[in-house]
């Protein structure tokens, strides 16, 4: 059985799991016993605009121990793995012992496995494909992927699809082409040491929801209030769960138990995702079950 005490206090750490499995505490366990920087690797705890809503660190445990790269980009900026690469490259460089923590599986897989070097995609391509997926949806841009790329991807995931319709439309070469030409990684999983939440689908059901009125007590929807100006749901930000639905119910759209019950499920989906994404990708990690810790 896992245990933490048997992790080594000279290597990489980390950690992947679904959404509120309880990732972000086994970290903290780790560094505090042992020493280390705690890394951010979601998607969206990277954007300033949401702390609650996301669950990032809280201020007490940012004063605790160090942390870096959570809430450190602006609402209205792109940021994509290739941005996060570059900025973990000097962290692992440093004296500091690295705890790795987070639920996107991309960003590990392109730490561990090597990210191919796609251009931008120009603002036009970009504009041009959130508005085709605004009015067509997920399968129209599908179709238009190569079958070699449809195969690689989550078809599932939106953002995904959109990505690998965009690679295409601005190189015109799929991007399973473009990922069977990447290069070395940075950290070799060999050279790491990776722990994999493995959890029950019911035990985290029954997380998420508690997880989710303790946002709403700690102030999700101020947070959301504090958002709405200038909304924008096309942006990376504003797909953190439970963001749109807590808008919807300030525009008055949604009751907030009706707000309350579409995050919940939104959440369950996506960790649903996830977990497919983890055990397809991750079978070489350490698996954790923190129920039965």
């Amino acid at each position: 059985m896992f245990s933490i005490d048997d992790i080594p206090a000279d290597r990489p750490v980390l950690i992947a799991g679904p959404t509120a499995s309880g990732k972000s505490a086994l970290a903290l366990d780790i560094a505090r016993r042992h020493g280390g920087v705690i890394v951010n690797a979601d998607a969206i705890q990277v954007y300033s605009n949401w702390r609650v809503l996301t669950a990032r660190p809280s201020r007490e445990e940012e004063a605790e121990l160090p942390h870096l790269l959570y809430g450190h980009i602006p609402a209205q900026a792109d940021y994509s793995v290739g941005h996060w690469l570059r900025e973990v490259a000097p962290i692992l460089a440093s004296d500091a012992r690295p705890i790795i923590v987070g639920g996107t599986g991309l960003y590990f897989t392109a730490l561990t496995e090597g990210l191919a070097d796609i251009p931008l995609t120009p603002p036009a391509i970009r504009a041009e494909a959130d508005a085709r997926m605004a009015r067509d949806g997920r399968e129209a841009l599908l179709a238009d992927l190569d079958p070699a790329s449809r195969d690689r991807i989550d078809e599932l995931n939106p953002m995904r699809v959109q990505r690998a319709w965009e690679v295409l439309r601005t190189t015109g070469r799929g991007i399973a082409a473009w990922q069977d030409d990447t290069p070395p990684p940075l950290l070799p999983l060999h050279n790491a040491t990776p722990i994999l939440f493995d959890v029950n689908k019911d035990w985290l059901n029954a997380r998420i929801a508690r997880r989710f009125d303790q946002m709403l007590d700690q102030g999700a929807l101020d947070e959301a209030q504090a958002n709405l100006t200038g909304w924008d749901p096309t942006r990376l930000s504003s797909k953190a769960i439970g963001a749109p639905e807590l808008i919807a119910h300030i525009k008055g759209e949604l009751t907030l138990a009706e707000a309350r019950e579409a995050a919940t499920i939104a959440t369950r989906q996506f960790a649903k995702r996830q977990r497919t994404w983890f055990r397809s990708r991750m079978k070489d990690w350490t698996k954790f079950n923190p129920a039965a810790a």
